[in-house]
């Protein structure tokens, strides 16, 4: 593709600002959220990630598309390079893409792949000032137009997006000694990945599935898009799993709604954490972890029943990074041990929930 003959295209904001650049991606005119994200790398891991769902995600990085884009390789019953079946971002935005790219696992080149999935792209923009603008201004609707093909602003946080990416019916994979219950609210592969190292069974239902129709050893509560107070069914769901003793887990949209269920409050963050090198605290000791995250809502930490208690924070902003009871085995986390992409410091949280599984255990 020469980049001469690229077309051009606009990135215009809900408060008039109107950024020019060309196209290397499906050429249609789309709206959303606009959100950064700063990670350096892994931009396959969070175009797939299902809580990216209804955003135009911008990557401050300057240089995207190097490594292509990677195989669609199974295993499992999962992509193994991917975190859900498809793309869910909105539209990309970078600095520079890059057309030339090389990899050993790349399939095909990331403009190629954003067409397949019809989701535009735009380089040409300069993505840090743009991020400069929305950390002061916080996150901004706006929209993509092509040419004269308007369309309106759409506000994805007013929609339940969950209902959108979750499975939509019982899928069970693995064939280990622990059965967990994975409620899929946008669930990630690698989250899945992680509990099947672990001999277990992963029995996945929808995000409104009646919790109480399952037999499990311990159940997880997995991330997704959008407003944690527009999914009450899992919240109702949740309250009646509280009073039981079996182990819980929950990442990030799951520690929203754990918290929801166990009657503390959540609230929208200015412009959310979206990054590889978030440091969080865990309560209580010195021991900080640098953790990767993509979310844009926070617990209220104020609002926390005495029954519970912060399990860790952030460093930089002091906001909820997860949540302990304190007597029962529940916990849960706002950043991803899960990684993919990102550090792997806290993958030991998977093996401390299957430690609590194994101990309560019926049976």
């Amino acid at each position: 593709m020469n980049t001469l003959k690229a077309r051009k295209v606009r990135l215009i904001l809900e408060d008039g600002t109107t950024l020019e650049g060309k196209s290397f991606g499906y050429e249609k005119s789309v709206s959303g959220e606009v959100v950064f994200n700063t990670a350096m790398t892994g931009y396959p891991e969070s175009l797939t990630d299902p809580s990216y769902k209804g955003q135009i995600l911008v990557l401050t990085y300057p240089l995207i598309g190097n490594y292509g884009a990677p195989r669609e390789e199974e295993e499992n019953g999962m992509l193994k390079f991917h975190e859900s079946g498809r793309i869910h971002i909105q539209a990309l935005v970078v600095s520079d893409y890059s057309f030339q790219y090389s990899h050993w696992n790349a399939q095909d080149s990331l403009a190629r792949w954003l067409k397949d999935n019809k989701v535009p792209g735009i380089f040409g923009i300069d993505t840090r000032a743009l991020t400069k603008k929305l950390r002061e201004k916080g996150t901004m609707l706006g929209k993509i137009v092509f040419g004269d093909e308007e369309v309106e602003l759409y506000d994805p946080s007013k929609e339940n997006l969950v209902a959108q990416v979750s499975c939509t019916e019982k899928q069970v994979y693995g064939n280990g000694k622990y059965r967990i219950l994975l409620v899929d609210c946008g669930v990630k592969y690698n989250i899945i990945r992680y509990l099947l190292q672990r001999d277990t069974t992963v029995i996945r239902v929808p995000w409104d599935h009646p919790i109480e129709e399952e037999e499990y050893d311990g159940l997880f509560i997995s991330n997704g898009p959008g407003d944690p107070k527009l999914c009450d069914v899992t919240i109702g769901n949740l309250e009646h799993a509280l009073q039981e003793d079996t182990p819980i887990f929950g990442i990030c949209l799951g520690n929203q709604l754990l918290s929801l269920a166990a009657g503390a409050d959540t609230y929208k963050l200015k412009y959310g954490h979206r990054s590889h090198n978030q440091p969080v605290l865990e309560v209580g000791t010195d021991k900080a972890y640098i953790t990767a995250q993509n979310h844009g809502y926070a617990v209220d930490n104020d609002t926390l029943p005495g029954d519970w208690k912060p399990l860790f924070i952030n460093i930089n902003d002091g906001t909820n990074e997860g949540m302990k009871h304190n007597s029962k085995p529940f916990f849960s986390t706002q950043f991803h041990p899960e990684a993919s992409g990102g550090p792997v410091d806290t993958a030991f949280l998977f093996d401390d929930f299957i430690d609590l599984v194994a101990k309560y255990k019926k049976g």
